[in-house]
C-alpha cells in the first residue's frame, strides 16, 4: 500500500522551493540529499522519515526527468525566473502530478468534489478515493498528508468550520507557466487527445486560473490542435523530441 501511494509524508513548500533551487546547481543525488537533510530536519526529527521525505522531493524535482526530461528541465528554468510564490506552486504541483499517480488521483477526486461544493472535508476526499481504490489501510493517513501539503502550499485554506477547507485559486505571472502546466497535466493524463475546453477545466487543475486561448496553443511547438465536427478543437501533445 505504501509503495502504491508513494506520496507518504507531509511535504512543505519551503522544502520544494529548496529542492528546485538546488536542481539548477546540481543533479547529483547524493549531494542533493546531503543539502536537503538539514532543511527537512527543521520539521522532521526521525532520520528514517527525513529520508522518505527527501526521496519524495527528489522524485518530484529530479526523477520526473527520466520520463519527462523536457518538462522537468523547463520547470527548473521557469522556477529560476519565477516571480511569485504562486508561480512556484504551479511548478511543484505539475511535477507532482507526473511523479505520483496517487497525488494525481487525489487531485482529480478533490477537483470533482469541489465542482459541487465550496469546501471539502478530509473524510469526503477519503471516501471518494476509497470508492476508486478500495478500502486500503493506509488511505486515511495518506489523505491527511495530501490535505496538509495542499494547505502548506496555499492550495487549500482552513475555513471557520472545523476540518473544512476551501480552495485558493492561483494565477501565474507568465503564459509560459500556464502552457507548461497544461502540458504536464496532459502528460499525466491517460487520454491522447482532449477537447480544449476539457483540458483547461480538468478537475485536477482546480486550483489554477488559465488565460490561454486555443490560438495560444496553436502557436506553440508542444501542442497539436485540430478542428473537428461540431466546432470542437481537439488538442494533443506533440511527440517529445527530447
Amino acid at each position: 500500500m505504501e509503495k502504491q501511494i508513494g506520496f507518504r509524508q507531509n511535504i512543505y513548500l519551503n522544502w520544494l522551493d529548496a529542492t528546485a533551487a538546488m536542481c539548477s546547481e546540481t543533479s547529483d543525488m547524493q549531494e542533493l540529499r546531503a543539502r536537503l537533510d538539514p532543511i527537512v530536519a527543521e520539521q522532521v526529527q526521525s532520520q528514517e522519515n527525513r529520508q522518505v521525505a527527501i526521496s519524495i522531493l527528489l522524485s518530484i524535482w529530479v526523477k520526473t526527468g527520466e520520463q519527462h526530461a523536457h518538462l522537468r528541465n523547463e520547470a527548473v528554468n521557469l522556477f529560476a525566473h519565477a516571480h511569485t510564490t504562486h508561480d512556484r506552486v504551479w511548478l511543484h504541483y505539475g511535477l507532482s502530478l507526473l511523479a505520483y499517480p496517487f497525488f494525481r488521483q487525489g487531485m482529480v477526486a478533490l477537483g470533482q468534489l469541489l465542482r459541487h461544493r465550496a469546501t471539502i472535508r478530509p473524510h469526503e476526499l477519503e471516501a471518494r478515493l476509497a470508492g476508486e481504490l478500495g478500502q486500503l489501510g493506509g488511505l486515511p493517513k495518506a489523505t491527511d498528508r495530501l490535505i496538509f501539503s495542499l494547505r502548506n502550499w496555499g492550495v487549500l485554506q482552513a475555513t471557520a468550520q472545523r476540518s473544512s477547507y476551501a480552495p485558493q485559486r492561483h494565477t501565474a505571472t507568465s503564459p509560459a507557466i500556464e502552457q507548461w502546466m497544461l502540458e504536464a497535466a496532459f502528460a499525466a493524463h491517460p487520454a491522447q487527445d482532449l477537447p480544449f475546453a476539457d483540458l483547461i477545466h480538468l478537475p485536477e487543475l482546480f486550483p489554477f486560473r488559465f488565460t490561454l486561448t486555443i490560438d495560444d496553443l496553436r502557436r506553440t511547438e508542444r501542442f497539436e490542435v485540430q478542428r473537428q465536427g461540431m466546432g470542437w478543437d481537439m488538442v494533443r501533445l506533440k511527440v517529445d523530441p527530447y
